[in-house]
């Protein structure tokens, strides 16, 4: 298999860093109607994009069960979301998503090595609240699922580029999967700036 080069990996970063962030709760006016919009969801908001990345990006980096982590968050959010649809609000879910921004890009560049169900416990509770923020947006809408199958396939799809981008900064030197960290924790800073 062929690994990639650094100019396709910074390429990639660049690319999953410079969309703008449009995050939850109403943002986005009730818009997520279809699959379609859905799908396109978690790849238009940055928060979005960094958060699944970093899963697949540390998991791919530092776990012997690669797919745990990701599968977990995957599940997760998807609680999280008929959670949201089902009426429950809770408060502080924007500050506890910035948070797991955070926390998973510290993860992502320190390279923390932690056991399979303590880190598919970590990124599980970081889900949820992702998922609250996507269910109480689709919460008294005619047709929930049609978009909540949409983000699930765009977060799975974005897993898996993490780990593909995880597995191939591999081969190359430490300093560089920091970097990856250390872009993933500034993503969960600009909101707030």
């Amino acid at each position: 298999m062929r690994t990639p080069s650094l100019r396709t990996i910074v390429l990639i970063a660049s690319a999953a860093v410079s969309t703008g962030a449009s995050a939850h709760l109403g943002t986005d006016s009730g818009v997520h109607h279809s699959f379609l919009d859905g799908l396109m969801h978690p790849l238009t908001g940055m928060d979005h994009m960094a958060a699944m990345l970093a899963v697949g990006l540390w998991s791919a980096m530092t776990a012997r069960r690669v797919w745990l982590a990701p599968i977990s968050f995957a599940g997760m959010l998807m609680v999280g979301a008929l959670l949201g649809l089902g009426g429950l609000q809770l408060s502080g879910v924007e500050p506890m998503i910035a948070a797991s921004l955070l926390v998973l890009g510290l993860l992502v560049a320190t390279q923390a090595q932690l056991p399979s169900l303590l880190a598919a416990g970590v990124v599980g509770v970081f889900a949820v609240f992702h998922g609250i923020a996507h269910g109480t947006e689709l919460a008294g809408g005619s047709n929930g699922w049609a978009p909540l199958v949409g983000m699930l396939v765009a977060t799975l799809g974005l897993h898996l580029a993490g780990v593909a981008m995880g597995l191939a900064l591999r081969s190359y030197p430490a300093w560089m999967r920091r970097v990856a960290g250390g872009l993933v924790a500034v993503v969960a800073v600009l909101p707030v700036l």
